[in-house]
């Protein structure tokens, strides 16, 4: 009986846990699986346990609550969108714990291809687990969504029966963990990865449509998602899912979260009033954040010899003072777009640590304000796609690197440059042009780009690898978004309005060239060979 408990109690606790164990940990083969295993083995909780364990997602929990229904309640297709790491897969693993209700989850991270996922989920149905016995091979083998359509609905068919012979002798108490009801829940994750998949689009829709084409009303379906439902709507003539969006963490909410479960909270919130406003500024994603916030708060606590006490305001001016030459560097890192690395004892480190010290202070007599590396970047790219015409970004961000205006050497004539006088002045009557956020970002990749080979070239003689910039990882285009926001609301960009004729919103620079020239200095990115000159 220990066993038996201890089998389940460690089954979907977490994300992770929740998308292999059943597929990957060596069960206990004493333990026969059974209905029971599709809900949490650990007794249920209460609403309010779930309230406090998610701050700032009160009105998510509750919207989830009525929208999957009361007991046996008949429920449309659910999509829960936002971005990553504001909490939208433990919410509704918790709320399916405080329900008591059985489900399959699979993630389509884990389960990168179809075969895989079919697979996954026919396994939990079918109440198999892989083992050494059988060899580790899954129940059934299903390629296709025709096979997988027929396998489901005769898995989901021998659950249902199941759990309808044990209502009876189940008790009403959910506190003990028995499934509640008849209803049984598929919850997709990561639904915006099988974009990439081979043949993607086409399994989006047989998804989409499976509710329709199964037509078992004992099926919940749940889709987790980073992206809106608009991206997803097709004329395939399914049913559409009710949205549930889940929106940032706001800096209050990011507050109590990371004050949660801390030993000493006055301390940690001393901390807190330190660092949280201005990396809220740069991303508010809890891994980045608490990754960075563990190791300052180490530095942080250095001085101290006891941290159990609560600071007073002259200790806390002087933990902030230890603690300041390090905040800089690590909102730069966060976006994985750095300077240069800041550890090493070799002389050439050591002279590659004095030349990153006076660009910083070069920076300081420049700008009146801190930008990370990755905003100045974007900044500079704003200012670019205002000034230049967007016919001409093919051949200013080509291999060679800019235009090179040294070819044109011919004398002007006066006819040309009176043109030229009209042209400018018309531009400065015009003012900065708009421009979509598709080319915004365009420019920014290329810019970034040159802007690392650039450093790579000062640091050429001393084989050092200078910058942190990491072109193979390409998941950091949801913080640039949080940038761009950012940058819109310090009034460095504005949105003009949206095209009529693209139907997306339009931006416009508000950067002034001294402020372009200013920020590109501090990076030594040669702006003046980028920028179109009339």
């Amino acid at each position: 009986m220990p066993r038996e408990e201890s089998s389940k109690a460690t089954r979907r606790s977490t994300r992770s846990s929740s998308s292999v164990t059943v597929e990957n940990a060596e069960p206990n083969e004493s333990h026969q699986p059974t209905v029971d295993d599709l809900t949490f083995g650990d007794e249920s909780i209460t609403v309010d346990a779930v309230l406090s364990n998610f701050p700032g997602r009160r009105s998510q929990i509750l919207d989830l609550i009525r929208l999957m229904g009361p007991l046996d309640c008949p429920t449309l297709p659910v999509m829960i969108y936002g971005s990553a790491s504001t909490g939208k897969t433990s919410v509704v693993l918790q709320v399916l714990r405080h329900l008591s209700r059985p489900f399959v989850y699979s993630s389509c991270r884990t389960c990168y291809s179809p075969r895989i996922l079919f697979e996954s989920i026919l396994n939990q149905l079918l109440l198999h687990r892989k083992c050494s016995s059988n060899g580790y091979s899954s129940a059934k083998r299903c390629d296709k969504p025709s096979d997988f359509v027929n396998l489901l609905r005769e898995a989901l068919g021998n659950v249902i029966e199941s759990l309808e012979s044990g209502s009876g002798t189940s008790r009403p108490d959910k506190s003990d963990g028995k499934p509640m009801g008849k209803m049984v829940y598929l919850i997709f994750d990561n639904v915006d990865l099988i974009r990439d998949w081979d043949k993607g689009s086409m399994i989006l829709q047989f998804l989409f449509s499976l509710y329709n084409v199964l037509k078992m009303p004992q099926l919940g379906i749940i889709l987790i998602s980073g992206l809106p439902p608009d991206v997803y709507y097709s004329n395939m003539g399914y049913t559409d899912p009710l949205p549930l969006y889940f929106p940032e963490y706001s800096e209050e909410d990011l507050r109590q979260i990371f004050l949660r479960n801390q030993a000493n909270r006055k301390l940690y919130a001393a901390f807190l009033d330190v660092v949280l406003k201005p990396f809220c500024r740069v991303t508010r994603r809890l891994e980045e954040l608490s990754t960075t916030f563990s190791s300052l708060f180490r530095k942080y606590c250095e001085p101290l010899d006891d941290l159990g006490i609560s600071p007073n305001e002259d200790m806390k001016r002087r933990l902030y003072s230890h603690l300041k030459p390090l905040i800089a560097p690590c909102l730069n890192e966060i976006f994985r777009v750095s300077s240069h690395p800041h550890d090493g004892d070799t002389r050439g480190e050591r002279r590659q640590k004095a030349s990153y010290s006076s660009e910083n202070r070069e920076e300081l007599e420049t700008l009146d304000f801190h930008m990370s590396v990755s905003a100045k970047f974007l900044l500079i790219a704003a200012f670019l796609a205002s000034r230049n015409p967007a016919t001409l970004d093919a051949s200013m961000f080509d291999s060679t690197g800019g235009m090179d205006n040294r070819k044109r050497k011919r004398k002007a004539s006066e006819k040309s440059m009176e043109k030229k006088e009209m042209a400018e002045q018309e531009a400065v009557m015009k003012g900065p042009g708009s421009f979509p956020l598709e080319r915004l970002l365009a420019i920014f990749q290329c810019i970034a780009s040159v802007g690392d080979s650039s450093f790579g070239e000062e640091e050429e003689e001393e084989d050092e690898d200078p910058t942190g910039y990491d072109k193979e990882n390409n998941n950091l285009m949801s913080d640039i978004l949080l940038q761009v926001s950012s940058l819109c609301d310090a009034n460095f960009l504005i949105k003009s309005g949206s095209c009529p004729l693209e139907g997306s919103i339009r931006y416009r620079s508000m950067v002034s060239e001294d402020l372009a020239l200013k920020a590109a200095r501090s990076l030594s990115f040669p702006l003046a060979k980028y920028l179109y000159r009339r």
